[in-house]
């Protein structure tokens, strides 16, 4: 029984490796949905909500590793 939880918890690593990124990327979908109901003659705005908004919530996330990987290395 304990195999089978490390492994689901691998395998769930795997999809959520970063909980505030998915939080973010919720967030961001979420924020284009609400754009595209608001203003459903220009879809191209959701669009370029949920691109921009991805793209900054993945630069944030590297960003936060690596100044977080950077602590961990002794000098």
């Amino acid at each position: 029984m304990k195999i089978l939880v490390g492994v689901l918890r691998e395998l769930t690593g795997l999809f959520i490796d970063d909980g505030m990124l998915a939080l973010a990327l919720v967030a961001v979908v979420a924020l284009a949905a609400l754009v595209a109901w608001a203003v459903p003659a220009s879809p191209l705005t959701a669009g370029a909500v949920l691109l921009l908004g991805c793209l900054a919530a993945l630069i944030a996330s590297v960003s936060i590793g690596t100044i977080r990987s950077r602590r961990d290395i002794p000098e």
